[in-house]
């Protein structure tokens, strides 16, 4: 059962839309801290959702609309019991993270391929990372679960 299907737990529901547009991020940083304090993670564990989250957040920003087309990118959070969903879904190009091989981290900076790194974090610090595309939206969703 999922997060989000359970009916029976506390249940703390939000949801944010900005526009592709990386001054915006302060914003999503204060989202995503309430989120996490109505499910109780520790500043440890938030400081890694919030990394992970704005990873995830500002690469739509960058990349899932042309240059100099407006967007917007919406994340949604349902905190419970066993701990926190983030639906971050856009209208922009398809892009399934999800499929984009493991980043090689002991080369040295200036030998590695540019990007991967968000995507690496992304998996490290959450549970499941999930993608589809329903219609013209992408739809990632991260979930952390809570370990105590």
């Amino acid at each position: 059962m999922s997060i989000r299907d359970k009916k029976s737990e506390k249940c703390f529901r939000s949801s944010l839309t900005l526009p592709n547009d990386v001054q915006e991020v302060p914003r999503l940083a204060e989202f995503v801290d309430a989120a996490c304090e109505a499910v109780g993670f520790d500043m440890s564990t938030t400081m890694q959702m919030n990394l992970a989250i704005e990873e995830a957040v500002v690469n739509v920003m960058d990349y899932a609309y042309p240059p100099g087309t407006k967007g917007d990118v919406c994340i949604e959070t349902v905190a419970g019991d066993e701990g926190l969903v983030v639906i971050i879904s856009d209208n922009g190009a398809p892009f399934d993270p999800t499929t984009r091989g493991e980043v090689d981290t002991t080369l040295p900076a200036e030998e590695r391929s540019i990007g991967g790194l968000g995507i690496m974090l992304m998996r490290r610090y959450m549970d499941s990372t999930e993608y589809r595309r329903e219609g013209d939206r992408n739809i990632l969703t991260l979930t952390k679960k809570r370990t105590n």
